[in-house]
């Protein structure tokens, strides 16, 4: 069997935790910040984990990490 090529905005964008889940960062972090109070912009930095039904997706782009 040949080699799965490995999605390369998938593999910027999500990590694997040991368990097996998918880490991702928030949305919403980029620009147009003034409007959005320090609280919120805060907790947008930390990580998230990726939901349930969209597992299964996002490690078929990311085999081999």
């Amino acid at each position: 069997m040949p080699k799965i090529k490995t999605h390369s905005g998938a593999k910027k964008r999500f990590k694997l935790t040991s368990t097996g889940k998918v880490k991702r960062a928030h949305a919403y972090k980029s620009h147009i910040l003034n409007k959005k109070s320090t609280k919120r912009k805060r907790n947008l930095r930390k990580q998230s984990i990726a939901d349930v039904t969209n597992q299964a997706q996002i490690k078929r782009l990311i085999p081999y990490k």
